[in-house]
């Protein structure tokens, strides 16, 4: 099993992050291109708990994967949790908190996670999908910068 943690801040208001991350049509915009991302379906409305997402990915070498997740909780302008019911992980689950700071709104990401193959598995972790999910979060924490700006603690305290 492993963890991937990822923290950022934003100098918005859990409002307006909240309205952001629950929209799941905005997960294509915060991925990186080259992972050829697509909804299928279940995208239609702001999530909920049981909501089944479908999606087309292509994690390694342009090849085409299915990847449905299920939003199993929420608890609005606070968390909500994805697992994965069919896909490329042995198993997947990804929580998302949100909490007001002062200036802005601080994101935490913590994914659990399995691969599936072994030792196979183990060896192409620490090759291939480490730095692939460290790409793709940094992809992300630059796209929320480039759409809602930089936090500038030091900002905060004149606020």
């Amino acid at each position: 099993m492993y963890t991937k943690k990822s923290i950022q801040n934003l100098p918005i208001s859990i409002e307006q992050a909240w309205d952001f991350l629950s929209d799941p049509k905005n997960l294509a915009t915060i991925t990186p291109p080259d992972l050829g991302f697509e909804i299928v379906s279940g995208a239609e409305r702001s999530m909920y708990p049981g909501q089944i997402i479908r999606y087309i990915v292509r994690p390694l070498f342009g090849i085409k994967t299915e990847w449905v997740t299920e939003i199993t909780h929420v608890k609005d302008k606070l968390y909500f949790v994805d697992e994965q019911r069919y896909g490329p992980y042995q198993m997947w689950h990804h929580k998302h908190f949100l909490k007001s700071i002062p200036g802005g709104v601080e994101m935490e990401d913590i994914i659990d996670y399995r691969l599936p193959f072994g030792i196979l598995g183990k060896l192409g972790h620490s090759l291939v999908v480490k730095p692939r999910l460290d790409k793709i979060f940094e992809f992300r924490r630059k796209k929320l910068i480039e759409i809602f700006g930089q936090y500038r603690p030091d900002a905060a305290k004149d606020m």
